[in-house]
């Protein structure tokens, strides 16, 4: 008799534990069909990039090898814009919540290394879905640097970083007051500028850069 009544309350806490289970995945909002695609398209705009300082190292800036690299980069970058236009005009601006933290990473980098009338077009619902927690105030700052710079203006928060195709070395584009730099990398969640740098091998010193910007004004003044 009280092995009938143990395995029934095996059966029953078995049953509860089951359901119990069904039940928080059916509160899940993940969407796990559009993770395994933006998955896939983070991949696919990551893995010539990550190739490029190799070959530009082994092969030069200006060689056949880099410039087979950047064509086959621009036409996986097309394709991927494409899906992730898809996504964001008929879903939003979805969050990690939905889509996962890489997820929610692969929308902003497709849209940061699109065209730039793509950007401007994006910009506001980025701005909004930082607003309401569904993105990443770090990401809005970096496509904020991109189109300032495209549209001649200096960056606000010190993220977009050249490179000279002659030397190959790097530096930094101008930064609007950039003794304060630090402070708005701050309020979105950047790291300081300084370590930011260190990526490039650069060193960061605001008195050369406010001096480099000065002179780069006046070159522009002068006829």
């Amino acid at each position: 008799m009280k092995k009938r009544v143990l395995i029934t309350i095996f059966c029953i806490l078995l049953l509860n534990f089951a359901f119990g289970q069904t039940e928080v995945k059916s509160d899940s909002k993940l969407n796990y069909e559009l993770i395994v695609i933006l998955d896939t398209i983070h991949t696919n705009d990551q893995k010539y990039r990550e190739k490029m300082d190799e070959i530009a190292e082994k092969y030069g800036l200006q060689s056949n090898e880099m410039k087979e690299i950047w064509n086959t980069m621009h036409v996986t970058d097309s394709i991927n814009l494409i899906k992730v236009k898809k996504i964001i005009d008929e879903n939003g601006w979805l969050g990690s919540d939905v889509i996962g933290e890489q997820g929610n990473k692969t929308l902003f980098l497709v849209i940061q290394h699109s065209d730039l009338n793509t950007q401007i077009t994006y910009l506001p619902i980025l701005r909004e879905a930082v607003k309401k927690n569904n993105a990443k105030a770090s990401h809005l700052a970096l496509l904020e640097d991109r189109t300032a710079l495209s549209h001649g203006k200096k960056q606000v928060y010190g993220s977009q970083i050249g490179q000279d195709q002659k030397t190959g070395e790097y530096y930094i584009f101008p930064i609007e007051d950039p003794d304060n730099v630090d402070k708005r990398r701050a309020e979105v969640g950047l790291e300081p500028i300084s370590e930011y740098l260190k990526t490039w091998n650069l060193k960061w010193d605001v008195k050369k850069h406010k001096a480099i910007i000065k002179e780069t004004e006046k070159n522009k003044k002068t006829p």
